[in-house]
């Protein structure tokens, strides 16, 4: 198979909170998927940084007495903390407030303009004469003019689904000083989407390849064939504001969702300038190097019509791919605090709960949909302690310890070779077999597939222990041969499952490598001969969850 370069991105989280499970979903999903292409070979840099632009950001740290500077920073580094937790592995988490990004937003910028497509209009916006501040569509709040359900937000109403200008609101009311907004003027930059040639560019990028997944690609072609021309996009936000000044145009700053995914690109420069590579061989137009994206479904919009035109008319490469995914519930519900089940990343660590229990949760679940996904806890304590514990770590405690006492950690060669018609051969066989139907769905993002598979075989190899009997065979001299061969399969078999499932449990598969494989490092391409001859004695590995521990975390997140 040719060697792939890749450049992967998660979705940028805000600097504005804490690192919750819901979050975790797209990163473990897109860590998984860094990891199996890793494993079998390619290169991969997987780019990521916290967004920490905009006005939510600006008011927060008046709240707290610090500067913006200063939040973002602390937020920087519990986010950095939280995805270490939980094993997601980026090559670079950057900021979008850094020297990079400014230089390559106004490169943007500028490239747009000079290309015609960057206008200024005057328009009316509502102003807090308390604040002496524009108002966000998110800090209005008012009657919706549709259904006139009270407290709903200046740019939609979640009572009846409608969308409106926060001018149209009935009676608003500033989230920030709680002011009646007044009316005033203010002239702002728009990308002109509406320009005929973005449209015919996205309707060739979206509709015709395979860039995204039908469920996206469908919801695109409700945007791109049933309107002759798209909205202008408002690229500007008034002062006072937390962000990049607007070359040219004092008072005037780039609205966070401009320079927040040429963040991506100012990962990946920074990346780049570590590690004496060029960022040219990544985004310029004719570039090899295959550009994926993971995000949430709520921002396909931005990630789908915006960023590539940006990027095309900008002269640079657009994406190759860009993975949308589902929400994440909670027993059936939406995350709640009320409810306990806004769980927080850190209390998950806190409360001493594995983090790879959940990761292999969330990879049970995931299918490369975008469908949403429910975490219901008693699915995830029988699910974890049946097929990690139970079946996976449980195939090496019954294995590992004999061949360490009996055999002094000596494993025989592959059964293949002495004996191809024997069940031990077929055993082995079977677990070669599987690889590329397992290779396939980790591909495809289909985790779940992954993990039904994977257990398949699981089943196999403990099905295979139980028909032979090794503690009863120990004791009767004349079996020591078959034994040690049975013994000997069982262990390499395991070790094939340890490479299967070492993109999802990396921590676990580490340990196994390190302590029981004598520092082994397996990659995809062990598959059909691991390269294990001997082995230590085997040390715990994982623990089962007990249904105290769930109720622990969900009191500690109320």
């Amino acid at each position: 198979m040719p060697k792939r370069s890749i450049f992967l991105t998660s979705a940028l989280p805000y600097a504005n909170g804490a690192i919750h499970i819901g979050h975790l979903v797209e990163y473990i999903q897109t860590d998984i998927w860094a990891r199996f292409q890793r494993l079998s070979g390619h290169e991969v840099v997987y780019a990521c940084a916290d967004d920490t632009h905009g006005t939510p950001i600006m008011l927060r740290a008046q709240k707290e007495g610090v500067t913006p500077e200063a939040l973002i920073e602390r937020v920087w580094h519990e986010h950095k903390r939280d995805f270490a937790s939980f094993a997601v592995g980026f090559d670079i988490y950057h900021s979008t407030h850094s020297d990079e990004n400014r230089a390559l937003s106004e490169q943007i910028y500028a490239a747009l303009k000079r290309d015609g497509l960057i206008e200024v209009r005057n328009i009316e916006q509502l102003y807090d004469p308390i604040e002496k501040m524009f108002l966000p569509d998110r800090f209005i709040r008012g009657e919706c003019p549709k259904c006139h359900a009270k407290e709903q937000y200046g740019d939609s109403c979640e009572a009846c689904g409608a969308t409106y200008s926060p001018t149209d609101l009935l009676n608003p009311v500033s989230a920030v000083s709680g002011a009646t907004p007044e009316t005033r003027q203010s002239d702002h930059h728009f990308f002109r989407l509406s320009d005929p040639r973005c449209l015919a560019f996205l309707r060739d990028w979206a509709l015709h390849s395979n860039r995204l997944q039908p469920e996206a690609a469908n919801k695109l072609r409700e945007w791109l064939e049933t309107d002759e021309s798209l909205s202008d996009w408002d690229i500007s936000r008034d002062a006072p504001y937390f962000g990049f000044e607007i070359p040219g145009a004092p008072g005037k700053y780039f609205y966070v969702w401009l320079d927040a995914p040429v963040g991506y690109y100012a990962a990946l420069a920074r990346w780049c300038d570590e590690h004496g590579d060029t960022l040219e061989r990544f985004i310029s137009p004719d570039s090899t190097v295959e550009q994926v994206h993971f995000i949430g479904k709520d921002i396909l919009y931005f990630h789908t019509l915006f960023w590539p035109a940006m990027l095309h008319f900008a002269g640079m490469r657009t994406p190759s791919r860009v993975y949308a995914h589902g929400f994440l519930t909670v027993d059936g519900s939406k995350m709640s605090k009320s409810r306990g089940t806004f769980i927080t990343a850190q209390s998950y660590i806190d409360e001493g709960l594995n983090p790879e229990w959940l990761r292999y949760y969330f990879a049970s679940k995931l299918n490369g949909s975008m469908e949403d996904l429910d975490l219901q806890f008693n699915d995830f304590i029988a699910k974890v302690n049946s097929d990690l514990v139970g079946k996976y770590v449980n195939i090496a405690s019954r294995s590992a310890g004999f061949i360490t006492r009996r055999f002094d950690g000596q494993l025989l060669d592959d059964a293949r070779a002495s004996s191809p018609s024997s069940d031990h051969a077929l055993l082995e066989q079977s677990l070669v077999d599987g690889g590329p139907s397992i290779a396939l769905a980790y591909e495809e993002r289909d985790t779940a597939r992954v993990v039904r598979e994977v257990v398949a075989l699981m089943d196999a190899v403990n099905e295979y222990v139980d028909r032979h009997k090794p503690w009863e065979m120990a004791k009767r001299p004349d079996d020591e041969a078959l034994l040690h061969r049975v013994l000997s399969t069982t262990m390499r078999c395991f070790a094939r499952l340890s490479i299967l499932i070492k993109p999802i449990c990396p921590l676990t598969v580490a340990q196994i490598e390190e302590e029981i494989f004598k520092s082994a490092s397996l990659t995809w391409s062990d598959l059909d001969y691991p390269p294990i001859s001997r082995l230590d004695a085997f040390r715990h590995l994982m623990s089962r969850i007990d249904r105290d521990a769930i109720d622990r975390l969900i009191l500690a997140n109320r």
